[in-house]
């Protein structure tokens, strides 16, 4: 999710705030859905088009690659016990290969997660992480950085980005130096009553 002015996350993430000056401003449309609330084993949940997509969340991925941001607020590579922010059984449930200068050795958790460390390049984290996957597609997971660095070097076929109607002004910023990146891509768009916008790239063939 990205905001109207492309910010990916806000700034001056810490602990308690992991999207930083943010908050959850960027992901309330899909705390709504009934896809979020089976994760959370809650009943109810509203359907429609952002439920729809978030279902293509886990099918055919057979790894994920995040940024250092992603796995932790900044300092977690201090604090041996950190094992990211979501509790013992992550929703990945798939190899993830995590982007850090500061490596250490790889996490397994409960449901299939197991964490990797890697400190690559990353026409290299996906050459890893394609192995791991068997056969199935990599997942880019984020934040907006790594995003941003995958697209520079060339390395993404389809992304799904959620354009949500708040302006952050600050913060990490999906869109710096991508300049004619569409030219490459098939681009639509469908918006939703929740307010976003969901807008896809295919690879030009």
């Amino acid at each position: 999710s990205i905001s109207l002015d492309g910010f990916g996350t806000g700034e001056g993430q810490s602990l308690d705030a992991p999207f930083g000056h943010a908050g959850d401003r960027l992901h309330e449309w899909m705390f709504t859905t009934r896809w979020w609330h089976e994760m959370d084993g809650q009943p109810g949940g509203t359907g429609g088009i952002d439920d729809a997509f978030l279902r293509q969340f886990a099918p055919s991925i057979g790894a994920e690659i995040m940024g250092a941001g992603k796995f932790g607020p900044p300092g977690w590579h201090e604090d041996p016990e950190w094992k990211g922010w979501w509790g013992p059984n992550p929703p990945f449930h798939t190899p993830v290969f995590v982007l850090t200068h500061h490596t250490r050795p790889s996490i397994e958790m409960e449901g299939g997660t197991t964490f990797h460390f890697l400190d690559a390049s990353p026409a290299e984290a996906l050459e890893t992480a394609r192995e791991a996957a068997d056969g199935q597609d990599v997942r880019i997971g984020g934040g907006a950085t790594v995003i941003r660095d995958f697209l520079a070097a060339g390395l993404v076929d389809h992304m799904h980005i959620v354009v949500v109607p708040i302006l952050l002004g600050r913060g990490a910023r999906l869109w710096e130096g991508l300049e004619g990146l569409e030219k490459d891509y098939q681009v639509e768009a469908a918006s939703s009553p929740s307010g976003v916008t969901h807008v896809t790239f295919m690879r030009a063939a």
